[in-house]
């Protein structure tokens, strides 16, 4: 999601991202998590600390910006994985999928790659692609483009601007994430499109592009509060029945209700809306966007609260442990 919206959440997580990638990882209780033998994982994000709690819900990991070039590579050519390597490592040693987000974004990519010439700028993405994909081997999915109909690259033009497709740029991308992570599900995602049909035609274009190259594994449906919120189980199953027509797997990836922002109001948007997506044969996975009150992007979206679970998560680990997903 958006780095200007609030995506780290908080300065505590901001300082967590240069100081607690020393985190010793079998201090985290091993225990089941609400999806562990089911078809589906239940994800969440790890933001350069792993909540000692963390392996109690969750079975698939995204850092929240650990691997976005920008916290990566601030400085051209000053490389600091930490945030990324706390994620990646825990992820590995749990067993736990892990997808890399994102290769290609204009919201959080280095401030000095705009004032590059194109073809400086082509060289240093495929340079931060190559080390990315080198990094983390055992990744099993990554976001390549991320929110392309809204937070375009400055180095579009770098990778083949608009070129005869109209979205060359994108293809390029995954040209270059097929080259140099040849072993990933290769994904694109974006938000906004679950309750707009025009964005979401667009997406679905995109996407045909791709998949008609054989570059895309899977789509990633944000499915964020701001529209989720404003949505019912009709309305969700519909969109979700729209994507599957591109015959590629669906993600639900940053998912996020406050409703209200009353426990009673996200406790019934999570009734309402989960299980459409657990229950859809096209969704592969679906992962949180934060959980934890306090460190999440938006405030009232936590569903982990000053050590307790708030209903939602009660809920939902009740759900999720005893409903079996629907799969093709």
């Amino acid at each position: 999601m958006r780095f200007l919206n609030g995506s780290i959440g908080s300065i505590f997580k901001q300082m967590c991202l240069a100081g607690c990638v020393g985190l010793i990882f079998s201090s985290v209780p091993a225990s089941a998590q609400m999806a562990t033998g089911k078809a589906k994982f239940v994800g969440n994000v790890i933001a350069g600390y792993v909540p000692s709690e963390y392996g109690t819900y969750w079975n698939q990991v995204t850092p929240e910006n650990g691997t976005k070039w920008g916290s990566v590579e601030g400085t051209r050519g000053s490389m600091n994985w930490g945030a990324a390597d706390v994620a990646y490592n825990y992820a590995v040693s749990k067993g736990y999928k892990f997808k890399m987000h994102t290769l290609v974004w204009g919201s959080q990519e280095p401030g000095w790659v705009k004032n590059l010439s194109s073809s400086d700028q082509r060289v240093e993405v495929e340079q931060w692609i190559k080390a990315a994909c080198a990094r983390y081997p055992k990744s099993w999915a990554i976001d390549v483009v991320n929110e392309p109909l809204h937070q375009v690259p400055s180095f579009k033009n770098a990778l083949g601007g608009n070129g005869t497709t109209g979205w060359d740029w994108i293809i390029t991308s995954f040209h270059l994430a097929k080259q140099y992570c040849p072993n990933a599900k290769l994904l694109m995602n974006e938000y906004g499109t679950e309750n707009d049909p025009s964005a979401r035609s667009k997406f679905k274009a995109i996407a045909k592009l791709l998949k008609d190259r054989n570059l895309i594994d899977g789509i990633g449906l944000q499915s964020h509060y701001f529209n989720l919120d404003y949505m019912n189980a009709s309305q969700m199953k519909a969109t979700l029945d729209d994507y599957a027509s591109l015959g590629v797997d669906i993600y639900i990836s940053e998912l996020d209700i406050v409703n209200g922002g009353s426990d009673a109001g996200q406790l019934a948007k999570y009734k309402e809306l989960f299980p459409v997506m657990w229950q859809h044969s096209s969704v592969k996975g679906i992962t949180l966007w934060g959980y934890r009150s306090g460190e999440t992007w938006k405030d009232g979206s936590g569903l982990y609260s000053n050590g307790k679970e708030r209903p939602a998560l009660t809920w939902l680990k009740g759900y999720v442990a005893t409903t079996n997903a629907k799969t093709k």
